[in-house]
This record gives C-alpha cells, structure tokens and sequence, in this order.
C-alpha cells in the first residue's frame, strides 16, 4: 500500500502511572472496541503503573471491570514501545528481548485515553507537542488548568462563569498549621466536601459533615494529591453534566444535558456509584428540566470550553441549586467512555451514537496541527 492510500494510523494509549490506571484501561477498552478498523489502523499502546510503554493486545475483553478486586491493568512485561521522531515524521519502535527493533511505521494521531496525573494534566500532551504527533482533545494549558480543580475555578470565576467557595490546603499547610487549615474549613461551613485538586474518578472524596471529620477527610484525599480542594456542599442540589464537542469546523456544539441520580446508601456520586456494575446509580438522559435551565446549561457549557482554551472535547458538570440557579462543579477534557460515561450517553441522545463519536474525534484530531494555534 502506498503513502496516499495508506489508512490514517490511530496509536489509543491508556493505562498511566495515575490513581485511574483501571478506569483509563476501561475507557481504552470501549474506543478500541469502538474505531471502525476498515478507516484506521490502530496500535493499542499501554503504560505501565511504573512508566514503561508497552504493546499491548487490545483486546476490549481484557480491559473490563470484572468486580471491585478485579480491576484491568496494563501488562507491563509485554514488548516495548516508543515513539522515534524521524526527519518528517514521528514512528513507533518495539524492542522485545533478545530481538532487533522494528518499527510499526508512522504514527499519524494519538488518541490518548489517559485519565489523571501524568496523562490528563497536560503531561503526554507536551510530550506530543515536542515530538509533533497530533492528538486527540485539549492541548497543555487547557488540559493542566482543568484537571487543577483549584485553578479551574479561578479561571472560571474570571470569565464570570458561577461556581461553590472554595479553600485549597496542602499537605505541608496541614502539618504546619492544622488551625488555619481548620479555620478555612470554618468559613466555608459545614458539610463541605474534600477532594484531591488534581484527581478524578471520585478517588478520594469524603463529605465532611462537621469539623471532628475534617482531619480524616483530609488524610485520605492526601493519598492522591498533597493539594486537596475544600469545597461548600451544594445542599439539596441536583447533579446535571453536558457534553461539548467540536464540530469539524472548530465549532463547540453541545449535547443534551443529562442528570444522575444516586440512589441506595451513596451520599454523592462516589467511585463505586460510578463504575462498579452492582451499584445502582439512575441516569436520565435527557435530563428532565425546562427549556430555559437547559439552555442556560448549553450556554454555560460553550463558555466554561473557552474559557480554558479546550478543544475537541470536554465534560461540564453543573449543579442545579434549589429554585434553579446554576453553578459550574468542573469542567473534564477527558471524559469516561466506560459504558456507563456519560458522555458517550449524552451524544447518542443528541443523535451521535458512539461509534460517530469516537469517529468525529479522531478527524478533528487529523485536521488540527500540533504547536501553538
């Protein structure tokens, strides 16, 4: 096959060194199982909780949630693989013991599936920029700013976009000075949530009802990040996101909205309410609401995407607070395609099922040149 009817090559990386290895194995999973092979050739690449690049099999079967102890994760002794920057190109490189490199030829777009630090904060990102790879959604500062929950706000505050006070501490202010930290907490009120400022997936998130479960919240969502996020609780609220997604023009079109509605013991969208599947958490989609809040919602939406600069994709999470004003929780680059995500749920109520997604998003991958822009 020659060079101008080649199919574009697609390498899905997933896996990471992060917290959300597993959850980043799942989406993988659900894209890799997705990507029409007749209009790409895909290279599945795995990272290693230790950092190595590895081949990995792609099989989407190995990749699911089998149960809360059985979690997917990538096998770190399969053949290496890098990315080799050529004269006008950049190529894949396996290296298996005992046997020459080869290559796998050139890589055209990395679709990266990587949730959380070192994948989701801006890091591969770089890494692609300098090697000149395209890829998929937002790029460094968008990416970084948005998985920072505390300077997420800021930015969102800035553009005039309503969000929950907010107090960060970090692991170094608590050891220093617990009654500053403490006072924070005070002046925020009581419940409020803690959560690692730069974590996902609901690792580590406690709600705090008074000031005696401060310390223990604190210690736990300290195992994920040394900067955790105090946040006032959104009392009585209900929990509503919307997708954004580019159009192949650079326009951000936005999905319905959708809600969830926890149900059982859970007091908030926690990691088992999310992902495992004996949980029971209820999903509408469409999200039952009136025309106006929807449309401020999809408003909001398309604000809070350029206020941080995204592209491509993103997840914005609102809660909808008694008598329906509207507050931005987060704002996500790199949402679950788990099959329960609901970004993916979100688009095929709005008439783009999850193949067309997966699709949409690599040709704006294609389209879009790496560097500044």
């Amino acid at each position: 096959m020659n060079e101008s009817t080649r199919k574009p090559r697609v390498a899905v990386v997933f896996g990471g060194k992060s917290n959300e290895h597993a959850i980043s194995c799942v989406t993988a999973g659900s894209v890799l199982a997705a990507i029409d092979r007749t209009a790409y050739d895909v290279v599945p690449i795995g990272i290693a909780t230790d950092g190595r690049w590895v081949l990995e099999s792609g099989d989407p079967e190995r990749l699911r949630i089998e149960g809360p102890d059985r979690l997917p994760h990538v096998d770190g002794e399969r053949a290496t693989i890098a990315l080799a920057p050529e004269t006008a190109s950049t190529g894949l490189v396996v290296t298996e013991p005992a046997q020459p490199p080869r290559t796998l030829g050139e890589v055209d777009v990395v679709f990266p599936l990587l949730h959380g630090a070192w994948g989701e904060d801006g890091t591969i990102q770089g890494l692609l920029e300098m090697a000149g790879v395209r890829y998929v959604g937002a790029g460094v500062l968008a990416s970084a700013v948005s998985m920072d929950k505390a300077y997420m706000k800021v930015v969102l505050a800035a553009a005039g976009l309503p969000v929950l006070p907010s107090a960060t501490v970090t692991a170094r202010e608590w050891a220093r000075d617990p009654a500053r930290c403490r006072a924070r907490a005070d002046e925020l009120g009581y419940p409020l949530f803690a959560k690692p400022a730069r974590g996902g997936s609901s690792l580590g998130i406690s709600k705090v009802h008074d000031a005696s479960e401060l310390a223990d919240a604190l210690a736990e969502a300290f195992q994920h990040d040394p900067k955790v996020l105090l946040e006032a609780a959104a009392v009585d609220a209900r929990e509503v996101e919307c997708g954004v997604l580019e159009a192949l023009d650079g326009t951000p079109e936005t999905s319905v909205p959708a809600e969830i509605r926890i149900t059982g013991d859970h007091e908030f969208y926690d990691f088992a309410a999310k992902y495992l599947p004996e949980e029971h958490t209820e999903l509408d989609v469409p999200a039952d609401l009136p025309d106006d809040v929807t449309r401020q919602i999809q408003e909001l939406s398309v604000r809070a995407f350029e206020a941080v600069g995204c592209e491509g994709l993103a997840r914005v999470d609102f809660f909808v607070l008694p008598g329906g004003r509207l507050v931005v929780n987060e704002i996500n680059t790199m949402p679950g395609f788990t099959p329960t995500s609901m970004y993916p749920q979100m688009w095929a109520a709005s008439g783009l099922d999850y193949p067309a997604l997966v699709d949409r998003l690599i040709q704006l991958a294609l389209r879009r040149d790496t560097g500044l822009r």
